[in-house]
């Protein structure tokens, strides 16, 4: 029997989280203040914390110091509901164990104090990383999706593997590929962003890896290629998907290796840099298709990242809309605001160009209102998502659920009897599976975070997924 602290001035979950760690045979103590939590680690010994971030007096972050001078190696498992990428990083670098953001699943919850109580706490003799400096870099958001996001950033932050950073266009990836370099050991160093689909397709080798005099016509001296330039920092190869197949390989070797061969030179080249990845298009698809080679797609993501569209989180755009009309050109002469009936219109909308079509809307109010409030007609009109589909006609799902209905109808026997399968009981059958998993896969495996973002219960989401077979 291990015995935990928890420290939360949220009574309900401290009863909650004590209840659940209690049957599963643990001792707890439970505080509502970093203070109350001292004086106990300083009467009796705990195998784990897990801490609050923000609590009346001294919060958790600043806490942490203390009670890892009283408690030694017990690991600390940092909570907040109101997560930024800043907290995270600070968690990260006060050696929490790991970093749960609220409302979190019991189930995994407990799984992450199990997993501390087993593994203990990174190594306490290694030197304390430098604060990270921010440089301007601003990932914006409180939603759930984003907290987990950050905290993605702050776990991966202070290694060296490569990460794979997928979304949708104007998500933001490149954003987030600053934030991890920035937030690394690396960010003294150079953050070399190179957008392989711009490169000229002759010419991206020696552009990368570099040439030596001689080795095609007009290379008339020996130059170092873009790998080589950025020696210490971080590249991220960006539109990762549009590199050419004969390519893929020599970029593999340079991951895989660390080390790169100029055009014209048999003689391989150490190289220093860490690699990071970016694309919006779909990576299966293209492996299945044989465009994209799997063991590059498999060294790249040792640490996959994906970034919500901002349908997904719409509680974001107030905030994003007032950050980004903070930006207007003070030279235009406006000072505009948002009325609350335009921050209604502005989380109405699905944002098929996400974060980007929010911030150049924004840009466009603010010159329409010449300096009053911005109204919700002074917005640009509304991008139709399905313009955006790639798929002919761009409403296919429209007509797949068609064709469904026909065909169930016809396989449905003619009869008044309300009992059996209905209709709609196949329906359901058929869409709500997809649909969970998908939830279930955007919110890393969050139960509570898939159930609030769906709009059901916790409970509710437990059922759908045992009917199913999904748990």
């Amino acid at each position: 029997m291990s015995r935990v602290l928890i420290v939360d001035d949220e009574a309900s979950i401290c009863w909650a989280f004590g209840e659940y760690l209690g049957d599963l045979g643990h001792d707890v103590a439970v505080a509502s203040s970093a203070e109350e939590g001292l004086d106990a680690a300083r009467a009796n010994p705990f195998d784990a914390v897990v801490l609050d971030v923000r609590l009346p007096g001294m919060d958790g972050l600043s806490a942490m110091g203390a009670f890892r001078e009283r408690l030694g190696a017990a690991p600390i498992i940092v909570v907040t509901a109101f997560g930024s990428l800043d907290t995270a990083v600070k968690a990260m670098e006060a050696g929490a164990f790991d970093y749960l953001v609220k409302p979190f699943d019991l189930d995994e919850a407990g799984a992450v104090v199990q997993r501390a109580l087993e593994t203990g706490v990174p190594d306490l003799d290694a030197p304390p990383r430098e604060p990270a400096v921010g440089h301007g870099v601003r990932l914006i958001g409180s939603s759930p999706p984003m907290q987990a996001l950050f905290k993605q950033i702050a776990l991966v932050a202070a290694t060296d593997v490569p990460v794979l950073i997928t979304g949708e266009s104007g998500t933001g990836k490149e954003l987030v590929a600053r934030a991890i370099h920035q937030n690394s050991p690396r960010r003294p160093k150079t953050f070399l962003p190179v957008c392989l689909a711009a490169l000229s397709p002759g010419l991206v080798e020696g552009e990368l890896f570099g040439h030596t005099r001689g080795s095609f016509t007009g290379a008339s001296q020996d130059r170092k290629g873009l790998l080589e330039l950025a020696a210490g920092g971080t590249v991220l190869l960006d539109e990762i998907g549009d590199v050419p197949l004969g390519m893929q390989v020599k970029l593999l070797r340079a991951i895989e290796h660390r080390e790169v061969t100029p055009v014209g030179d048999a003689r391989p080249r150490p190289i220093d840099v860490r690699f990071l990845a970016a694309t919006n298009r779909p990576l299966s698809r293209l492996m299945a298709e044989g465009e994209f080679r799997e063991d590059l797609f498999f060294r790249l993501s040792v640490f996959p990242i994906h970034i919500p569209p901002l349908r997904e989180r719409l509680e974001d755009v107030p905030e994003l809309a007032r950050f980004f009309l903070g930006q207007v050109d003070p030279r235009q002469g406006v000072d505009p605001t948002l009325r609350d009936d335009t921050l209604a219109e502005l989380r109405r909308r699905t944002w098929a160009g996400n974060v980007r079509e929010l911030r150049n809307a924004i840009e466009r109010a603010a010159i329409v209102a010449r300096g009053g409030p911005i109204l919700p007609e002074h917005l640009p009109p509304a991008v139709d998502a399905r313009a955006l589909d790639p798929s002919p006609g761009g409403d296919g799902l429209d007509a797949s659920i068609a064709r469904w209905t026909e065909a169930a109808l016809k396989a449905l026997p003619d009869s008044d009897s309300d009992e059996g399968e209905t209709l709609y009981d196949r329906f359901l059958a058929q869409v709500e599976p997809p649909m969970l998993r998908a939830v279930l896969r955007r919110q890393s495996g969050n139960k509570a975070l898939a159930a609030q973002r769906i709009g059901i219960h916790r409970s509710t989401l437990r059922q759908k997924l045992r009917k199913y077979g999904l748990e």
